[in-house]
């Protein structure tokens, strides 16, 4: 089989998919967040929006601390100080239980994809459908089919991550993440290892569920040609003040942050980072 990713387009959702919030209000809330591991602080002073239906782009060099805000946002690194809102939920101030439900309202696409290879494409999808509710199994399977679908691989259910292209396998992943219809969808740093023509591919299938599913989006990256392509907001985090500094749309911080270091980042100019 060719290793090009060959099925392009993803089918439209139902209207019924669509969330109760409306778009473009705040659905993600982060307020005076401080990170780190041990002793080590990693970012301090987070306070931003995430409003339903944008593609949100966390961004910035390596090190910065993307990932770990991440991990906060999806249940899985407690803040030092600062809420998380979800709604109006704070999800560190909830029970475990409770934080435990809000947790699976969200939908991960790891950066390797973290498929099982021992599994077929079909079988990855139905393991969280198995896991976290009690339908049948005719039904869980006609889900993870549809979900296969909605990313442009109707008919490969029976296939293995061995047996698909890289770029296949991501789009697996973001089915996976979709199992359970999350009302958030994290994408760790998606366009990792793939060639132009596949991340491309994958920026347009990110747009095309934002249109269809009015999910919200959150993508983790340092990829500038995805970052304009898909963002509708985002937050700059800089490795060197452990902070935040600057939000909005990446293509109006490149042109008119006020920050060096913000515009230096977006536009691809190093000599402007040591005047930030």
């Amino acid at each position: 089989m060719s290793s090009a990713d060959q099925p392009d387009q993803a089918a439209p959702a139902p209207a019924d998919l669509a969330r109760s919030v409306p778009r473009g209000e705040p659905h993600v809330r982060l307020q005076g967040i401080a990170l780190g591991y041990g002793d080590t602080l990693v970012q301090q002073d987070l306070t931003f929006d995430i409003r339903r239906g944008d593609v949100f782009v966390i961004m910035g060099g390596s090190g910065c601390g993307k990932s770990t805000v991440m991990r906060c946002l999806t249940g899985l690194l407690p803040p030092r100080s600062g809420r998380v809102l979800i709604g109006e939920e704070s999800l560190w101030e909830l029970p475990p239980d409770a934080r435990s439900a809000v947790m699976r309202r969200n939908g991960v696409m790891y950066q390797g994809g973290a498929l099982w290879s021992s599994m077929t494409l079909e079988e990855n999808i139905c393991l969280p459908l198995e896991q976290y509710t009690s339908l049948a199994p005719a039904q869980i399977r006609a889900i993870a089919d549809y979900k296969l679908a909605l990313v442009g691989l109707a008919g490969y259910g029976d296939y293995y991550p061995a047996e698909i292209s890289g770029g296949m396998r991501k789009r697996v992943g973001v089915a996976r993440a979709m199992a359970l219809d999350p009302d958030t969808l994290y994408f760790d740093e998606p366009s990792a290892g793939l060639d132009p023509l596949s991340a491309r591919r994958l920026d347009e299938l990110i747009l095309e569920l934002r249109d269809s599913l009015g999910t919200s989006m959150v993508v983790i990256t340092h990829e500038l040609d995805s970052i304009f392509t898909i963002a509708d907001d985002a937050v700059f985090l800089d490795a060197d003040s452990k902070t935040m500094l600057a939000t909005g749309n990446p293509r109006e911080l490149r042109d008119h942050s006020p920050i060096a270091r913000v515009r230096a980042f977006l536009n691809r100019e190093p000599g402007l980072m040591d005047r930030g």
